[in-house]
């Protein structure tokens, strides 16, 4: 027997709003958090692209996302997820048991790991075009990447400003050939076999940057896009299907390879990474969440 119908791991907005989907249909609601409830959102100074709300801060729309799912009665454990094994019908982890288990356990984005980085983060070194490019619009921008993630948020970015660079540290991108070629229509500069060293800034937000052949040159704003790594320990213990990178295979159900097990947001194979449609992941993997514990109860739909 289990105290839970259901355990999410993970309380970003995929979890968190699974949660709340899930609570309101009448299940047992359990969600793991290692950290704070809201993921990576917490790290937003502002967003002003989630449908009906006016901009917040991160925190609060994180907090907001909380209380609704607390409000339907899903319970949040400040206790991250070790481990995730399936004895006698039940995921367990931990003292945690319950018949169904979502994987919201989001990814990091890969860092370059350059001087100033990390204390730049949120003050002009972003990960987000979406996110963080408005913030920016007609300033200098740089972008850092070669592949279809970091070309594709270039051309995006060219719409919000006219003095957009894109650096790669080879001749050529790995980006999709079409795609890199539309960068010239969308008169965005590129700056190849380039790294950078140095983020620089005053103190307060970014200035300029410094490549590996010393040069410096001022810019507002960098994107970096070389990457992103699923936090896919546990989807790989439970020996879940993943794709050529990492993330957790699903169906349009968010159902996993594995019977009983779901995953939603950040860490599964989505094309496209944003909190409303990682919001979606978890509305809809709690719909056939209660799907699936209705028929291991005997309750199925006609």
């Amino acid at each position: 027997m289990s105290d839970y119908d259901v355990m999410i791991i993970g309380a970003g907005p995929a979890g968190l709003s699974c949660a709340s989907y899930a609570a309101r249909s009448g299940m047992r609601t359990l969600v793991l958090e290692a950290g704070f409830p809201g993921g990576q959102v917490l790290s937003l100074d502002k967003v002003e692209n989630y449908p009906s709300i006016k901009p917040m801060e991160g925190f609060a729309l994180a907090s907001a996302f909380q209380a609704q799912a607390e409000s339907f009665g899903a319970r949040i454990e400040l206790e991250g997820a070790m481990s995730l094994k399936k004895e006698d019908g039940l995921f367990c982890a931990g003292d945690f048991k319950a018949p169904i288990c979502v994987l919201a356990t989001g990814c990091s984005r890969r860092k370059l790991g350059c001087k100033g980085e990390e204390q730049y983060t949120g003050r002009g070194v972003s990960y987000c075009a979406t996110c963080d490019g408005p913030f920016f619009k007609g300033k200098k921008m740089l972008v850092i990447g070669g592949g279809d993630s970091a070309v594709q948020e270039a051309i995006y970015l060219s719409g919000l400003t006219g003095d957009l660079t894109i650096c790669h540290r080879r001749a050529t991108f790995r980006a999709q050939a079409a795609l890199a070629r539309s960068l010239e229509n969308h008169h965005v500069k590129t700056r190849m076999n380039s790294s950078v060293l140095e983020i620089i800034g005053d103190g307060k937000k970014v200035t300029a940057v410094k490549f590996d052949d010393l040069s410096e040159e001022s810019f507002d704003a960098v994107f970096i896009f070389v990457g992103l790594v699923p936090n896919n320990d546990l989807a790989k213990a439970m020996g879940c299907k993943l794709d050529d990178i990492g993330f957790v295979m699903t169906d349009a159900a968010m159902r996993t390879s594995v019977d009983g097990l779901f995953a939603i947001g950040d860490v599964r194979n989505t094309l496209f990474r944003q909190i409303v449609t990682a919001s979606s992941d978890g509305a809809i993997a709690a719909h056939f969440a209660k799907q699936e514990l209705d028929s291991l109860e005997g309750r199925s739909y006609i």
